[in-house]
């Protein structure tokens, strides 16, 4: 049974930083892991992504220069590093693993498997 964790959310004021951390485990192929995020009253939308091998990564414009996604392969991680968080960026956040091509890295089409969710909050 393939199951994503992940640790790290909470409450941080505006200008802070926060990291999300997801950890897979189970028998599955991964070809990518991405982050999706669910505004209160929106739908999910996606964050950023990260291709297991070469590394490459995809970023939403709305968080470009801010987030960083890294990977650990060693240990099946994926890390969401997050800088100069807003109240815009308060919602869900969603840890999603999968094989997705490129057209369907940045939906949600893209990814088979997904956690319950963390709550990130950014208010004063």
């Amino acid at each position: 049974q393939v199951q994503l964790r992940v640790a790290g959310g909470g409450l941080v004021q505006p200008g802070g930083s926060l990291r999300l951390s997801c950890v897979v485990s189970g028998d599955t192929e991964i070809g990518a892991m991405g982050w999706f995020r669910q505004a209160p009253g929106k739908e999910r939308r996606f964050v950023s992504a990260i291709r297991w091998s070469p590394g490459t990564t995809y970023y939403a414009d709305s968080v470009k220069g801010r987030f960083s996604i890294s990977r650990d392969k060693a240990n099946r991680a994926v890390h969401l590093q997050m800088n100069s968080l807003n109240a815009e960026d308060t919602g869900v956040y969603f840890c999603a693993a999968g094989r997705p091509i490129t057209s369907t890295i940045a939906t949600e089409l893209g990814y088979r498997h997904w956690d319950q969710g963390t709550q990130v909050t950014v208010s004063s």
